[in-house]
């Protein structure tokens, strides 16, 4: 039986154990067991996961069950039943805890719960513990959603700086990272890369590259990446739909204005498109066109739709006790094999509930 693997595959890698690397190739999952697939592309070579891993290395509390890397998915299930059959000798609490305490992925992303539905070709992974513990050193709400060799993709929660800055240098999400991949040994040469940036007060999808030779090519090709964002806005746009325009000035350390155009400014295009509307707030879907400092939320100022909890440009209340605006939805093209990843993130609860 040959079986897609949709997207994503896993190599060894000497400092984090698995990584990911993109791929589109139908294989037979017989061919792989117990081995390393040596995979030609147009664009090199590349090297499927080793399948059956180190049973001195991957242990687990209580018995020493030695674990399998990774699982190809023959036909659809639900998660919890999926892992009990492939691992039919290992008690159903200790499968439940991998689960509880995110060891599990599903095509590079952790998950939890039981029921998820898998389908044919997805990839079902079991993390070892030393990454589940370097993970659990990350702040609450920051998650890892996707990495590989080139790369690593977050939700960044709010009031989380995206970068170092002259007052905090510590807590801040590339901080975190580098701790995460160093395991906490600062003596480890890993670190990550600034792709882009994320408001403090705002939360959502991030990527930072994990080489420089990653971050060079995200960066010039950063402006075909395609990024969305959702805000719950007191009042509505005038239109269900539209497009917002202006000349920003950004040179001042602390707010931006829209100002006529002049060598001080630079033009700022941003998409909407109204989601849903309430009797005094309204979800907004944003677009970017460019990628202006605190575009925006200057923007939505500008039409009288001031993001909540964002008194900096005018709004006047703050139901979530956080600024009400979260990326959403990235796009862009993979800095190695050039294969276009794209991730959502859902409205956190603290504003979905609003509307």
């Amino acid at each position: 039986m040959r079986l897609p693997l949709r997207g994503s595959f896993f190599h060894p890698d000497n400092n984090s154990g698995y990584v990911w690397h993109n791929v589109s190739h139908r294989f037979s999952h017989r061919t792989i067991v117990g081995s390393l697939l040596n995979l030609g592309t147009n664009a090199g070579r590349v090297y499927l996961l080793q399948v059956t891993i180190d049973r001195s290395r991957n242990k687990f509390h209580g018995k020493n069950h030695a674990m399998p890397a990774s699982h190809i998915v023959e036909r659809p299930a639900e998660l919890l039943a999926f892992l009990l059959a492939c691992h039919p000798d290992v008690a159903k609490s200790r499968v439940q805890r991998w689960l509880k305490y995110g060891m599990v992925q599903v095509n590079g992303q952790s998950l939890t719960r039981f029921n998820h539905p898998l389908l044919t070709g997805d990839l079902v992974s079991i993390r070892d513990q030393a990454d589940v513990r370097a993970q659990s050193q990350l702040p609450a709400g920051m998650k890892i959603l996707f990495q590989d060799a080139s790369l690593i993709v977050i939700e960044k929660p709010e009031n989380l700086l995206s970068m170092a800055s002259d007052s905090e240098r510590e807590k801040t999400a590339q901080a975190y990272l580098t701790n995460y991949l160093r395991r906490g040994q600062r003596q480890r040469p890993e670190r990550v890369w600034i792709v882009h940036r994320l408001d403090c007060e705002t939360s959502g999808l991030m990527v930072f590259a994990k080489t420089e030779a990653a971050k060079v090519v995200l960066q010039s090709h950063w402006t075909r990446a395609e990024k969305r964002y959702l805000a719950v806005v007191e009042g509505a746009p005038p239109e269900s739909s539209g497009v917002l325009k202006s000349h920003l000035d950004e040179s001042s350390p602390f707010k931006v204005y829209s100002a006529p155009h002049s060598d001080q400014t630079r033009q700022a295009v941003t998409h909407y498109r109204v989601i849903r509307k309430g009797s005094d707030l309204a979800l907004v879907e944003l677009t970017l066109e460019t990628g202006r400092r605190n575009q925006i939320r200057v923007h939505l100022s500008d039409i009288g739709c001031p993001i909540i909890g964002d008194s900096k440009y005018d709004a006047r209340t703050n139901l979530a006790r956080r600024l009400g605006l979260h990326a959403s939805y990235l796009q862009f093209e993979h800095p190695s094999s050039g294969e276009v990843l794209h991730f959502e993130s859902p409205l956190p609860d603290a504003l979905a509930r609003l509307l």
